[in-house]
Order: C-alpha cells, then structure tokens, then sequence
C-alpha cells in the first residue's frame, strides 16, 4: 500500500482514506475507514469518465447488479454512489495476498489447497450466474486469499462498466492468459457469458497447480493466438484434477462444464473451510492482517480539517476491519482478551430527546403526527421468554416516549407473533407493512426471521433491527449492498467465547481443555481454532488442548476423560446446545472435575440447567445480553420496568428487555432526525440516520458497525456465572473476568 498524495482527498462520502492500494486507467482504489470504523476499498473513478453519459448509466446499471453479488466467496459491494461527480464504490477489505502473489512467494500450491480453492470460487460463480451475470475477469489477481477460503474481487462494475470495456465490438474483455477463446476474439460483449468464466477458472486452477500460465508468456498477441488456436500446456496437472481442468478450456464454449457441475467435482464449497492453505501462507496472512492495525493515522490534505474525531484513539481508528476477515486469522480474538473497552469509535450523541425516560407528562396542541414501530417476535416458540421480554421493553419505551410534551411525534407500537419461523415472518411482516405509517421494525429472534422480514421490508427502505437475533456469517440479508436497512447492533456470535477466555487469561488457567461438540457445526470448528491461535494466558506459555465429541453421539464420557488427562484449570464446552452442554457438566461431575467450567450463551437456557442440575453450578458463560439491574446506567429503566409490568425486586429482569428498549430508543432518536429534517420517506430518513448516527443506550452505546466492528463487539459482551442454580450477572467481561469470584 502507498501514502496518500497530497492530490487525494483525505475522505470520500464519509469514508476517512487511509492509502492507495493501487490505480489503473479509470480511477484510484483507496484503504478506507467507514462511518461505523470498517476498513473498506473504495475505488473512486476519475472525473473525465464519469463526464460521459452512457458511462454514468452503465455504472448505475451495474451497481445495481452488485446487490445480487452476495455469496460467502466473494468480496461484497458495501456501497456505491453514480451520481456523484466523480463515482465511487466501495468494497469489502480483505488483508490477504492474492493468489498471484501467493503463488510468487510460495510456488505451486498443493491439489488439496486447489481443489477447497477451485470449489470455493466456483460457488462464487455459480451465484453470479444464478443472478445472470458474468464476472469477465476471473484471474489469480483477482482472487485474494483469506483464512476461512478465498474471495473473489473486481467484478468490472467500475472498470468493465466503460463503452470501449464493455460494449465495443472490436475490445478485448479480461485479461490475456485467463480469458477465454470468445473474449480473445473480441466478439463483442454478447457472446461472453457464464462459460467464459469458467475457462478462466479452469485457467486459475492450472496456474495454482503449476505456478504456470496454460497459455504460456510473452507479447499479447502471442498468448491470445495461443489461447484461440492451440491447445493447454497442462503436462505439470496431477491426472486426478486433470479432467476436469481440461474440461474447463475447451475450445467450444458449450462443451465445458457449468459453475455448479465443477464445484460438485471439487467438493463441497460451504464445509467449514479448515486448515485448507498450505505452511507459510496462514503467517502471511495473520501478519498483514495485524499490519493493517497498526499502520498510522495519515496527515490530513488540503480537502478536510486536520483534526480526527474527538473520543478515537489512533489504534481505535483501525480496528473497525470485518470481523470476519481478522477473527480468521486470530487477530480479533488476541486483541478482544487483552484490551479493554474504550467505545465504539464514535461519539456519543446527544439524540432528539424524545425516548428518555422521565419526561414531562401528557402533550397539548394541535394533533401531532403518528408513526408506526413494528415489533416482530417469537412469542410463542422456542425463544418466547425473550420475545416477551423485548415487547415488555419496547412498550417502556414507546410509552416514555410519547409522555414527552416537547415529542415532535406519537409513536404506536404494533406487535406480531412469528414464532420464530421464517415463513410466518414473511406473513407478518405483510401484515405491518399494511399500515402506510410503518416506519421501522425491531426485534426478530431468529437469523430466518431476519432474512425473510427484510426481503419484505427492503423495497420500501424500511429499517430493522435485531438486538436478539445473530445471522451467521456468510448468510445473505437481501439488498443490504448499497443501501443499508439492516442493522444487528450486538456481539457476533464468533466473540461470546471472548468472557470466559479472558476470565481463564486473568486467572492464569495455563492449560485449557476443549470439548468440542461436532454436532454445532461451523461454530464449534471456528470456536476452536480462534481459541488454539490465541490461547488463555498466552503470555505464560498456555497450551489448548481439544477433545472432540461425534454430532452423532451422546456419550461426552470418553471425551471429558481425555480432557482431564490433560490435568486443565479450565474446561470449556464449546457448542451450541442447552442439552448437549448439560450432557457435558454431568459428564465432567460425574469424573470428579471440580475447576472451572464455562460456555457461551446459546448453551445458557433453561433446558441446560434443567438437565444439568448441580453440574451446572458454578458454571461461566460469555453472553451478549446484560442483566440491567447490575448496571448503574439502567437504574432509571429497571425502576420503571418493574413498575410497569409488576416484577419484584427479586425478579430479575429478562434477558434483552434491557436491550430491546435500547433499540427502540435508537428508532425514536433515528425517526425524531428524520422529522426534523422534513425527510420525504419518513422510513428512508430513518434508515439513514441509523447508518450515520450512534446511540448511547443504557447497556450499551448502538451503533450500525454493530458486530462488524470489532470495537462494536468488544463494548457488548458480559460475563454471567450460575450460582445457586440460576444464572447470575458478573458484569462487563473485562471487569468481571479480573474481579473473579
């Protein structure tokens, strides 16, 4: 990466630039800083392109596109602006190298490297072609290298989207030595289709395989002669790949295989991709990662103020990277257990006034306004207890608010039932959006709730927000690319094991067992490998040890008794079930194990206790949710909240009431900026005062990094403890973990 000049400008559209990663014909890619603190690249183009008409309305027409560019291996577009003066878009950052750089360093790359390569991309195209696009470029330089698997980048949206790239019948498209037959030709545009892409795959796993080009080297035209007219050398192909490399670059554009038909070959693209890179490129990775962290705050140029945002440190300013891109490689995990919050990266805002509490009674005057919030909840499945802990939430706050005399608005809460299922979320989110004053959603329990609401709700700009449910990594929100309505403000579910490990690093717990429940899938297999990269107590030599149990097996036994073998002073179950992790306590009680034990928050359910019983006692597990009584900054809430709804000062508060009042107070703060504002979507103005501003809630302050920071993620985790055979709330985890018990 190269300094800034002093001819760029030092922020584009909110974004804060960092560096140049590279420059081409048609603009500058930049490293940039978010709004919410995530690293992007943001490719800006230059003005005398963007003066042309027809290219401005081929970018738009692209752009566009790039919302349906969504799958897990492929580098999403975060935002995009046409109209601009001169366009920009902005992508996610992926510190890795690129293959081409990869195979420079390190050579060949091993066949199974390939094949988890090769399946990996092939699903990125098959999704780009399910959505009839082409990406027309596939090449090893456009293929960066991550820990979980690769991304595909450069979908030509801004370089492929100019008349002499795109539509002109005598240009070339793509790259000379991965382009297909077709493209070399310069046919003309139509005759580029999905099948080109694959011969350009077939082209990048030949080159991963042999560190050669199949075409060869040289001047141009002799590689697009070779590539037209003369076969592959493929002589350095293992023979149980060749087959279907070979396939890949046939000549005839209809003998080769589909996207689909070479990832079925290769394997399976979604597994968890493991330790899938060869020795030397995962250090790699983790340094640059860790470089990106520390590269300095760049002196401002001529075209902005001088002086960041008060309240950021310089190290704060760099951490907003995906969370997914550094907890691969270890980097959000080390860094979470060794600091300690200092907030979220930006301000806190001082918001409309109109969802605190304690406000004056009863308004008078003409009749203001109504808008409609819409909560949609599980209050009659599996997750019911929290539904109705996040409806009795909500009506405090809507109620609060609209006891306000200086409220510019009355607000109407309407709550619907989906149980926590998919299909009836599509029916009720209908149903809300029946009412013409809809101006936001809040509450749905589940990742399949989630993504079914906002595909209703994503064509009227309608905002959601979800402080309860975590949609996994990987998983497409619809049309989330360009303009963001959906915002999950709360710890991903890949940092609750942060609590207890830090709670294990504070007590010097050198030697941790790991119970690894296979039947949770990817998150146990994540799970363990971020906490085998940084261990607890790390600085004192501490070693991980991990003691795997069949998904198809309920018999923790063996399991824990190897773990004990190992003498731990800590054990963790690392899974997801209530069940399973109370199958584990009994297990580990039943062989005399009395230190401590500890899981995350998926596994904190009334069925684990249940089933557990004295096992369960003394047991830490790390959560996203806080019990507000054990916050000072809550105590005006829970006063009211306990008058409301009639609950006892021994009652605790349920978990995400707390949290669920934070969020529609963060709705009240966003809708109260759209009225003032005179916004033309009332709905729209409200999603975009989410994007750009900040909530300090009273469990925490909300902001739409959400858990895309890590900075985000590291103020929203608390450590709970159960004691007596309840759970009991510890605190913030970085206090509770050194406070002990």
């Amino acid at each position: 990466m190269q300094p800034l000049r002093r001819g760029d400008p030092s922020s584009i559209a909110g974004h804060r630039l960092i560096g140049r990663l590279g420059a081409g014909g048609m603009g500058v890619v930049y490293l940039a800083r978010s709004g919410g603190g995530a690293l992007v690249a943001l490719k800006l183009i230059r003005a005398e392109h963007a003066a042309d008409p027809g290219f401005r309305e081929r970018f738009r027409r692209e752009a566009r596109a790039a919302e349906r560019i969504t799958g897990r291996w492929v580098v999403r577009v975060l935002g995009a602006d046409p109209e601009a003066r001169e366009p920009w878009l902005a992508t996610e950052y992926v510190p890795g190298p690129s293959l081409a750089e990869a195979v420079a360093l390190h050579g060949a790359l091993p066949e199974p490297t390939v094949r988890a390569l090769g399946a990996r991309l092939a699903s990125a195209l098959d999704g780009m072609h399910a959505a009839d696009l082409v990406h027309r470029d596939v090449k090893p330089g456009n293929v960066l290298l991550a820990l979980d698997g690769p991304r595909l980048i450069d979908f030509g949206i801004a370089r492929s989207a100019g008349a002499t790239a795109l539509t002109a019948t005598d240009a070339m498209i793509g790259t000379p030595g991965f382009l297909a037959p077709e493209q070399a030709r310069a046919a003309g545009a139509g005759e580029v289709g999905p099948a080109s892409d694959v011969f350009s795959l077939g082209c990048v796993l030949a080159y991963a395989l042999t560190g050669e080009r199949p075409f060869g080297t040289g001047g141009v035209a002799a590689v697009v002669y070779r590539t037209v007219h003369e076969e592959p050398d493929l002589t350095d192909v293992p023979d149980t790949i060749l087959p279907l490399v070979r396939a890949c670059l046939a000549k005839d554009p209809a003998a080769r295989p589909t996207a689909a038909e070479v990832r079925a070959v290769l394997g399976e693209a979604d597994a968890p991709a493991g330790d899938w890179l060869p020795s030397g490129l995962p250090a790699l990775i983790a340094q640059r990662s860790a470089r990106v962290l520390d590269l300095p705050v760049p002196e401002p140029t001529m075209l902005v103020p001088p002086e960041p945002p008060k309240g950021l440190s310089r190290r704060g300013l760099l951490m907003g990277g995906s969370a997914a891109a550094l907890a691969g490689a270890g980097g959000l995990t080390a860094w979470l257990l060794s600091r300690t919050p200092e907030g979220t990266g930006v301000g806190t805002l001082g918001g409309t006034g109109v969802g605190t509490l304690g406000g004056k009674g009863g308004g008078a005057g003409a009749p203001l306004p109504a808008y409609t919030l819409g909560l949609l909840t599980d209050l009659s499945g599996p997750l019911k207890v929290y539904g109705r802990a996040q409806e009795r939430g909500a009506r405090v706050a809507v109620e609060a608010c609209n006891a306000r005399r200086d409220r510019l608005f009355d607000l109407v809460l309407r709550v619907v039932d989906d149980g926590g299922d998919a299909a009836r979320a599509t029916a009720a989110t209908r149903t809300l959006l029946k009412d013409e004053n809809l101006i936001g959603v809040v509450g749905p329990a589940t990742a399949a709730s989630v993504v079914a609401a906002v595909a209703e709700l994503v064509d009227r700009s309608v905002p959601l927000v979800s402080v309860l449910a975590a949609v996994p990594t990987g998983t497409t929100v619809p049309g989330q690319t360009m303009r963001r309505t959906y915002f999950e403000p709360r710890s991903a579910a890949d940092t609750l094991i942060v609590p207890y490990i830090r709670y294990l690093s504070e007590h010097e717990a050198v030697r941790t067992a790991l119970v690894e429940d296979r039947a949770g899938g990817r998150d146990s297999w994540f799970a363990v490998k971020s906490i085998k990269t940084t261990p607890p107590a790390q600085d004192l030599g501490g070693v991980v040890t991990t003691h795997p149990v069949a998904k198809d097996s309920e018999d923790f036994g063996p399991a824990v008794r190897a773990a004990l073998a190992t003498d731990p002073l800590g054990v963790m179950y690392v899974g997801t079930s209530p069940r399973r992790a109370a199958l584990c306590a009994r297990a580990l009680r039943d062989q005399g194990y009395e230190g401590p034990c500890g899981g995350v928050e998926a596994a904190l359910q009334p069925e684990f206790l249940r089933l557990a019983g004295p096992a369960a006692e003394g047991w830490y597990f790390g959560t996203a949710f806080a019990d507000p009584d054990g916050l000072p900054a809550a105590k005006e809430f829970t006063a009211a909240y306990r008058k409301r709804w009639g609950v006892p000062p021994a009652v605790p508060v349920e978990p995400y009431a707390a949290e669920a009042f934070d969020a529609v107070n963060w709705v009240i703060q966003a809708l109260g900026t759209a009225v003032a504002n005179h916004a033309e979507s009332v709905a729209a103005g409200a999603a975009n005062s989410l994007r750009q501003d900040a909530y300090q809630g009273v469990v925490r302050q909300y902001s739409s990094a959400g858990r895309d920071s890590s900075v985000a993620a590291l103020v929203g985790l608390f450590l709970w403890q159960v004691k007596g055979g309840v759970p009991r709330f510890l605190g913030k985890f970085d206090e509770a973990a050194a406070a002990g018990t």
